[in-house]
């Protein structure tokens, strides 16, 4: 009996051994190299979305519509049709937004290096190992670019994750302004600024802080007890200048907003050195959709107060973004970025190039200048590439400016909401190439219709 138990528990280990065997068979090539098994679905309905031809005026995706089973095609502005190959003529252009699709081409040049896959199971719990809210790798490689780009210190510094720079930009009011103070914080920034600065903080109507306007204000300001917080954006949003703090006494405190500081848009002087740095994947790589952001922090209270906001506020950043992050910051650094930086810059200075030509001849309209600057990263003097225009309409009768150009076809963001005057448009670069081709045509249509007008009124 002894000896048929023997071998019956020899002939299951056999069995179970071929089992084994055999499903490893299943999954492996016949060189050694792993077969995709429950991926293969998931990789072959990735690829289907991609490969659905919109004329190169629009794209697919997975969790777009669909129809017939299949995706169908999103096209960008100005375009239509089942494959996006109507134009339609009396389209605007609309360069309001801020969305980074310029880079687009880059990524599906580098589809399969950053395309990414998970199953079902990755990450499901609230936090990573040890209740971290953070990837340990993701840190490592932010670490990693800043030092290879030289746009920023991160030696001795803390980091935080957020939501994007938009959650990360009021943490930080939160995290500098007095605890149970009689008089809330005065959040400042020089202007022309970006809108979000005044908005956010309106909206929150803490009594800690609260938004009091133009910088320049309070440069002379003499009561040491107020607590002043200024917003130092560089390159700013709107007009692409490298700007620094304006206040310089004691009490007060700064917050440096980065998110253009990359050589697609800018030369890189030097590494920023500030106490609190605020960085964005959007303007990055351009996964604006993505919404991670990273915050550089010298000192750890504010760290602290900071990781407590962004906790309390949403338990940290999803597991996924942080995810996608890492996987596209790990393309971005072959090569030490030399190709994003290079493509981007190129696509970026020829879009700036293009546009100041067709203004170079205007009377009626003007943009900001920005000198050529010399970029460490390149390690050569770098031509302009703002990822805006700040557009200024010079007649008394265009006063209202955004109403001018989009009685001509033309949506920006109207000046008035950055705290110019209403003689100002930001005008976005950063979109399409549809977006910015629909741009410059309504553009030079209105320089010549200029020109027509002068030539009538010298006949």
């Amino acid at each position: 009996m002894a000896k048929i138990q023997i071998s019956f528990c020899v002939v299951c280990l056999v069995c179970s051994l071929i089992l084994n065997l055999l499903l490893v068979s299943n999954h492996m090539h016949v060189g050694g190299k792993w077969e995709l098994s429950w991926s293969r679905r998931a990789a072959e309905e990735g690829e289907a979305a991609a490969a659905v031809a919109c004329s190169g005026h629009g794209r697919a995706y997975l969790d777009g519509l669909v129809v017939d089973g299949s995706p169908v095609c999103e096209c960008n502005s100005c375009f239509e049709g089942p494959d996006c190959s109507q134009f339609s003529p009396d389209c605007i252009a609309d360069v309001d937004s801020g969305d980074p699709l310029f880079l687009e081409p880059f990524w599906m040049q580098n589809a399969a290096s950053s395309a990414m896959l998970v199953a079902g199971w990755h990450r499901m719990s609230y936090a990573f190992n040890k209740k971290s809210l953070i990837s340990q790798v993701l840190e490592n490689q932010i670490r990693k670019l800043h030092t290879a780009v030289g746009n920023a210190v991160t030696q001795g510094r803390f980091i935080v994750f957020g939501a994007g720079s938009t959650q990360l930009l009021n943490a930080a009011v939160y995290a500098l302004s007095p605890d149970n103070s009689s008089a809330p914080a005065k959040v400042v920034a020089s202007f022309p600024f970006y809108p979000v600065y005044q908005l956010q903080t309106d909206f929150f109507r803490s009594k800690d802080f609260q938004f009091q306007g133009d910088a320049s204000l309070w440069e002379n300001n003499s009561d040491s007890t107020s607590n002043l917080i200024e917003f130092v954006t560089a390159p700013n949003n709107p007009d692409g200048q490298l700007n620094k703090a304006v206040l310089h006494v004691p009490y007060a405190k700064a917050i440096h907003d980065h998110a253009y500081y990359w050589p697609h848009f800018t030369g890189i002087p030097a590494p920023a050195d500030e106490d609190v740095m605020v960085f964005t994947l959007s303007k990055l790589t351009g996964h604006a959709g993505t919404r991670f952001g990273w915050a550089l922090i010298k000192d750890e209270a504010v760290y602290q107060r900071m990781s407590t906001y962004v906790k309390l506020n949403s338990l940290g950043v999803s597991r996924d973004p942080q995810l996608r992050a890492y996987k596209l910051l790990k393309v971005v650094m072959e090569g030490s970025g030399r190709e994003i930086f290079e493509f981007g810059h190129a696509t970026m200075k020829n879009r700036w190039e293009k546009l100041s030509s067709a203004l170079s001849v205007s009377k009626r309209f003007s943009i900001q200048d920005i000198a050529p600057q010399y970029c460490t990263f390149f390690q050569t003097v770098r031509a302009a590439s703002p990822a805006y225009a700040w557009l200024r309409c010079e007649r008394e009768e265009d006063k209202e400016c955004y109403r001018a150009l989009k009685k001509a076809g033309i949506i920006g963001r109207d000046g008035t909401l950055f705290g110019a005057g209403s003689s100002y448009v930001r005008l976005s670069l950063m979109k399409t190439q549809d977006d910015f081709d629909m741009l410059l045509h309504q553009i030079k249509k209105l320089v010549a219709e200029e020109d027509d007008m002068h030539a009538r009124s010298t006949m």
